[in-house]
Protein backbone atom coordinates (compact mmCIF):
# COMPACT_ATOMS: atom_id res chain seq x y z
CA UNK A 1 0.00 0.00 0.00
CA UNK A 2 2.81 2.75 0.52
CA UNK A 3 4.00 2.21 -2.62
CA UNK A 4 0.76 2.24 -4.34
CA UNK A 5 0.24 5.40 -2.54
CA UNK A 6 3.81 7.35 -3.36
CA UNK A 7 3.49 6.62 -6.92
CA UNK A 8 -0.27 7.98 -6.88
CA UNK A 9 -1.85 4.45 -8.20
CA UNK A 10 -2.63 0.80 -8.37
CA UNK A 11 -4.67 -1.84 -8.62
CA UNK A 12 -5.84 -4.21 -5.71
CA UNK A 13 -7.55 -7.17 -6.81
CA UNK A 14 -9.14 -9.68 -4.54
CA UNK A 15 -10.76 -12.94 -5.15
CA UNK A 16 -13.99 -14.12 -2.93
CA UNK A 17 -17.11 -16.08 -4.34
CA UNK A 18 -20.55 -15.18 -4.17
CA UNK A 19 -20.92 -16.74 -1.17
CA UNK A 20 -20.78 -13.13 0.22
CA UNK A 21 -23.41 -11.92 -1.20
CA UNK A 22 -26.18 -15.05 -0.52
CA UNK A 23 -26.09 -18.11 1.93
CA UNK A 24 -26.78 -22.04 1.96
CA UNK A 25 -27.18 -23.47 5.23
CA UNK A 26 -24.15 -25.55 6.33
CA UNK A 27 -21.54 -23.01 5.09
CA UNK A 28 -22.00 -20.48 7.82
CA UNK A 29 -18.51 -20.16 8.76
CA UNK A 30 -17.51 -19.82 5.00
CA UNK A 31 -20.14 -17.13 4.48
CA UNK A 32 -18.88 -15.05 7.28
CA UNK A 33 -15.46 -14.64 5.86
CA UNK A 34 -16.51 -13.83 2.52
CA UNK A 35 -19.40 -11.42 3.31
CA UNK A 36 -16.37 -9.56 5.33
CA UNK A 37 -14.36 -9.63 2.53
CA UNK A 38 -17.14 -7.71 0.92
CA UNK A 39 -17.57 -5.44 3.40
CA UNK A 40 -13.60 -4.82 3.70
CA UNK A 41 -13.26 -4.16 -0.05
CA UNK A 42 -16.33 -1.81 -0.30
CA UNK A 43 -14.55 0.13 2.80
CA UNK A 44 -11.27 -0.20 1.15
CA UNK A 45 -12.04 1.10 -2.36
CA UNK A 46 -13.23 4.53 -0.58
CA UNK A 47 -10.27 4.85 1.85
CA UNK A 48 -7.56 4.37 -1.37
CA UNK A 49 -9.80 6.08 -3.82
CA UNK A 50 -7.94 9.62 -3.36
CA UNK A 51 -4.87 7.98 -3.94
CA UNK A 52 -5.32 6.83 -6.72
CA UNK A 53 -5.81 3.16 -6.20
CA UNK A 54 -8.76 0.90 -7.44
CA UNK A 55 -10.13 -2.27 -6.01
CA UNK A 56 -11.71 -4.85 -7.58
CA UNK A 57 -13.42 -7.85 -6.03
CA UNK A 58 -13.21 -10.74 -8.25
CA UNK A 59 -16.48 -13.03 -7.85
CA UNK A 60 -15.69 -16.86 -9.87
CA UNK A 61 -18.39 -19.29 -10.28
CA UNK A 62 -18.14 -22.83 -8.58
CA UNK A 63 -15.25 -24.83 -9.73
CA UNK A 64 -13.89 -28.10 -9.42
CA UNK A 65 -10.69 -28.95 -7.79
CA UNK A 66 -8.00 -31.21 -6.30
CA UNK A 67 -8.83 -31.01 -2.33
CA UNK A 68 -12.13 -32.17 -3.27
CA UNK A 69 -16.24 -31.27 -3.30
CA UNK A 70 -16.83 -27.06 -3.18
CA UNK A 71 -19.39 -27.91 -0.17
CA UNK A 72 -18.06 -29.10 3.24
CA UNK A 73 -20.54 -28.47 5.44
CA UNK A 74 -19.61 -26.89 9.30
CA UNK A 75 -22.77 -27.85 11.16
CA UNK A 76 -23.31 -30.52 13.38
CA UNK A 77 -24.82 -33.98 12.27
CA UNK A 78 -28.12 -32.53 13.64
CA UNK A 79 -28.39 -30.08 10.98
CA UNK A 80 -27.79 -32.46 8.31
CA UNK A 81 -30.82 -32.77 6.78
CA UNK A 82 -30.40 -28.68 5.95
CA UNK A 83 -27.10 -29.01 4.23
CA UNK A 84 -28.28 -32.15 2.31
CA UNK A 85 -31.23 -30.06 0.81
CA UNK A 86 -29.23 -27.01 -0.39
CA UNK A 87 -28.97 -26.62 -4.24
CA UNK A 88 -25.25 -27.33 -5.57
CA UNK A 89 -22.89 -24.99 -6.45
CA UNK A 90 -22.40 -23.05 -10.25
CA UNK A 91 -21.02 -25.81 -12.87
CA UNK A 92 -18.65 -27.62 -12.71
CA UNK A 93 -16.12 -28.22 -15.19
CA UNK A 94 -17.57 -31.36 -17.54
CA UNK A 95 -14.31 -33.19 -17.22
CA UNK A 96 -13.80 -32.11 -13.76
CA UNK A 97 -10.33 -30.29 -14.84
CA UNK A 98 -9.54 -27.45 -12.44
CA UNK A 99 -10.06 -24.04 -14.52
CA UNK A 100 -7.59 -21.34 -13.42
CA UNK A 101 -8.36 -17.56 -13.12
CA UNK A 102 -8.86 -16.28 -16.60
CA UNK A 103 -5.46 -14.04 -16.44
CA UNK A 104 -7.15 -12.03 -19.91
CA UNK A 105 -10.12 -11.45 -18.17
CA UNK A 106 -8.03 -9.81 -15.03
CA UNK A 107 -5.93 -7.94 -16.97
CA UNK A 108 -8.43 -6.46 -18.94
CA UNK A 109 -10.08 -5.27 -15.56
CA UNK A 110 -6.69 -3.96 -14.48
CA UNK A 111 -6.45 -2.09 -17.56
CA UNK A 112 -9.27 -0.39 -17.72
CA UNK A 113 -10.13 3.30 -16.71
CA UNK A 114 -13.13 3.14 -14.72
CA UNK A 115 -12.59 -0.91 -13.51
CA UNK A 116 -16.05 -2.27 -11.29
CA UNK A 117 -15.69 -2.55 -7.79
CA UNK A 118 -16.85 -6.27 -7.90
CA UNK A 119 -17.14 -8.61 -11.33
CA UNK A 120 -18.16 -11.96 -11.59
CA UNK A 121 -16.22 -14.72 -13.87
CA UNK A 122 -17.54 -17.58 -15.42
CA UNK A 123 -21.47 -18.96 -15.84
CA UNK A 124 -24.01 -18.88 -13.01
CA UNK A 125 -23.50 -15.87 -10.70
CA UNK A 126 -25.34 -13.58 -11.89
CA UNK A 127 -29.16 -15.39 -12.47
CA UNK A 128 -28.29 -16.05 -8.37
CA UNK A 129 -27.31 -12.94 -7.53
CA UNK A 130 -30.20 -11.28 -9.32
CA UNK A 131 -32.63 -13.55 -7.67
CA UNK A 132 -31.24 -13.09 -4.19
CA UNK A 133 -31.94 -8.98 -4.38
CA UNK A 134 -34.81 -8.84 -5.86
CA UNK A 135 -35.77 -11.21 -3.03
CA UNK A 136 -34.23 -8.37 -0.73
CA UNK A 137 -35.40 -5.63 -1.65
CA UNK A 138 -39.06 -7.48 -1.91
CA UNK A 139 -38.81 -7.82 2.00
CA UNK A 140 -37.33 -4.74 2.59
CA UNK A 141 -40.32 -3.43 0.75
CA UNK A 142 -43.11 -5.42 2.14
CA UNK A 143 -41.28 -4.26 5.93
CA UNK A 144 -41.08 -0.83 5.23
CA UNK A 145 -43.63 0.50 7.30
CA UNK A 146 -42.85 -1.51 10.06
CA UNK A 147 -41.47 1.89 11.42
CA UNK A 148 -44.31 4.87 10.32
CA UNK A 149 -42.30 7.11 8.86
CA UNK A 150 -39.61 5.11 8.31
CA UNK A 151 -36.52 4.73 10.47
CA UNK A 152 -34.97 8.28 9.33
CA UNK A 153 -37.77 10.06 11.82
CA UNK A 154 -37.50 8.08 14.94
CA UNK A 155 -36.29 9.14 18.11
CA UNK A 156 -34.42 6.54 19.84
CA UNK A 157 -33.86 7.12 23.39
CA UNK A 158 -30.51 6.52 25.27
CA UNK A 159 -29.65 4.09 27.31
Amino acid sequence: MPIMRAQGSGHIIQVSSIAGVFALPGLGLYHAAKFGLEGFTNSLAAEVKGFGIKVTLVEPAGYAHRTGPDRRPSTPSSYRSTTTSAPPWPARTANGAIPVLPALAVMRVVDADEPPLRIFFGPGPLPVIKNEYAARIAEWEAWDDVVPGGVRGMTVPCV
